[in-house]
Parts: structure tokens; sequence; C-alpha cells
């Protein structure tokens, strides 16, 4: 039987259509990078690899978070407002502290607590969207959609609408070193390529090794059959927007701490980038379908693209153009390769 079957694939005929929905993520990256090496010769450089890698970097942690939302068949278009909010945390806590006025005294925390409060921040809020979700059956889309704009109303709240401009702190205080994760290099290479590699690696061995990863893609496939199989659909659609939210609140880190300021506006429209990035790397908008490698390539295509069209002189007016027309593209070839992969196994069924 076994060798039947491996005769068989033998005898498959190659399809043109197939290689390039398969592999069109990687052909568009090569075919983008061709163009944009051809039109400057500043493109190729190993200055301007690593510098468009570490703008990479920032949509990357995104786009991972929303492609497990996605993979669950949700959406989450609070994320830019996270990255502007965890960017504000993050300067209170450096410039201001936290004031306890009845002791008359003012707490500043050590980076690494600030760090973490920041993440703590996203998750928090990745997880009122989760509760809204699946306890008050508001519509994905709906919930993170208010959610954006509350996020960005406390941003710009906390501190009257204006920027924290000096996030590199005191020595004093023991809260210096910030301006560390985006501009330092560990071994000659970017802090925010490391964190990208890390976050990679553990959201690639969550989503195919663990269980919490084949329930994921198990809701959303099928959201009934996996309910009827005893997967906790709610606990796992909870917890796909809290990894969201903290992998939204690391590219807030790294955003203020490259800029060493925080800014209220910060991330806005990043949530567009984020989905782009995951659908271009092959998550379906249906759900069930998706990887974390063809993400971080999609990533890498919308970030070279920006930067590409910035070195060779493109107004920022066609730059809007540019990125819209590959968003509603990628969208459409995600649905030409649903029905060109259905057609395709049910002539492998007739075969067989």
């Amino acid at each position: 039987m076994a060798d039947m079957q491996v005769k068989a694939k033998a005898r498959r005929p190659f399809s043109l259509k197939l290689f390039l929905m398969r592999f069109r993520t990687i052909i568009a990256l090569l075919v983008i990078i061709v163009i944009f090496a051809t039109l400057s010769k500043h493109f190729f450089t190993i200055q301007n690899i690593l510098l468009m890698t570490r703008h990479v970097a920032i949509n990357a942690y995104m786009a991972i978070g929303m492609t497990f939302v996605i993979v669950s068949g949700g959406i989450d278009l609070s994320v830019g407002s996270i990255v502007g909010l965890t960017g504000m945390v993050i300067g209170a806590l450096i410039d201001v502290g936290i004031p306890l006025k009845i002791f008359g005294v003012v707490i500043y925390l050590h980076t690494w607590f600030i760090l973490i409060v920041a993440l703590a921040a996203g998750g928090l809020i990745g997880a009122v969207n989760g509760f809204i979700i699946t306890r008050l059956k508001v519509a994905p889309f709906i919930a993170t959609l208010g959610m954006l704009y509350v996020a960005r109303g406390f941003a710009l709240l906390s501190n009257n609408g204006s920027t924290f401009p000096f996030l590199n702190g005191q020595p004093g205080l023991g809260n210096t070193g910030f301006p560390f994760i985006g501009e330092g290099n560990i071994l000659a290479i970017p802090v925010p390529i490391w964190l990208l590699v890390i976050v990679a690696l553990i959201a690639a061995f969550l989503a195919k090794r663990t269980p919490i990863g084949r329930h994921i893609y198990a809701v959303g496939g099928n959201e009934r059959a996996a309910g009827l199989s005893g997967v906790r659909v709610n606990a796992v659609r909870f917890r796909v927007y809290v990894i969201s939210g903290v992998l939204a609140a690391v590219s807030g880190i790294v955003v203020a701490s490259q800029l060493v300021a925080a800014q209220p506006a910060s991330g806005e429209s990043y949530e567009l980038n984020a989905i782009a990035a995951a659908v271009l790397g092959g998550t379906s908008l249906m759900g069930g379908r998706g990887s974390i490698g063809g993400t971080i390539i999609g990533a890498f295509v919308i970030g070279i693209l920006s930067d590409g069209m910035i070195m060779v002189g493109i107004s920022d007016f066609w730059q809007m153009v540019i990125k819209g027309l590959v968003i509603i593209v990628a969208v459409a070839i995600d649905q030409l390769q649903a029905s060109v992969f259905q057609a395709a196994a049910i002539q492998e069924e007739r075969r067989g």
C-alpha cells in the first residue's frame, strides 16, 4: 500500500499554478529584493540589510501574534494601539515613576521590572479582548476595533497627549539601559533581531510541538468538531488574544527604545501591516491554516517593500497606494489558493 502511494506521488504531474501558490511569498520577496537592489546601489549592503531587518522585526512580533489569532478564526485590530500604550507605560515609569503621595515618595522601578510591567500591560489588554469575545460573545472584529480606540485613548490620557521625551533613565534610580533594547548590538547583530529569532523559535515550537498549538489549529479549522473532541474552545481563543497582546507589547518596547521616547501615536495602522504579513505568509483569513515561518517571510516582504520605496524616492502617497494593493492582492491570492488546493485534492481522489 505504501509503495502504491509513493508511485502515485511520483506520477503526479508538475503544476506551475500549485508551485506558484505554495511558494508565492518567497518568490515575491526575491523579486522585490532584485528590483530594489537594481534601483539602488546602497540597498544590498550589510548595514542596510541589518537596518531593514530591525524594521521588519517590529512588524514581525505583532504578525506572529496575529497569526495565532487568525489561525484560531479571529482577528485583532488593537495591536497597533497596544504598541502606543505600552510605550507610554514605559515612559511614565521611567520619567515619572510611581508617586505615593500618602508617604511623600516616588518609586522608580528597575528596568527589568519596567519591561515586565509593559509586557503585562499588553497581556492584560489581550485578556480583556479575549474575555469580551469568549464570555460576552462579541464578534472579534468589533471587540478589538473598540479596544483599538480604548487603548489609544488611554495612551493619550496618560500624559495629556504629550510625549515622554527622555527614556535614558538615571543611574542612581536603577532604570538605565532601556535604549540598548532597540539600539544595542550583541555579536555585531542588533538586539531586535535576536529578539525576533527567540520569539519566532518559541512561537514555532508552541504552534507545532505543543497541545496548545494543535488546539489553535483545530479551533480555527472546525470549531464545532474541536469542541466535540474535548478542546476547550473558549480557553484557546482567550489565550491567543493574550499572546497577541504580549507580542504587540514587545513591538511597543522596541519602538520606544529605538526612539528613546514614548509617543502616544506610536503604532498607528501597525495592525494592518501585521495582518498583511500574516496573510502574505499563507495564513488563511478563514482560520485553520498558517505558519510562523511563512508569516516572518511575509513580514520581510512588507518591510523591505516599505524601506525600498523610501530608498528609491517613491512618494508617501504612492507608498500608501502600493501597500493597499499588496493587502488586496494577498487576500485575493489566499482565496484563490484555497480553491486551487481544493481542486487539486479532488483530482487526486479521483486518480486514487
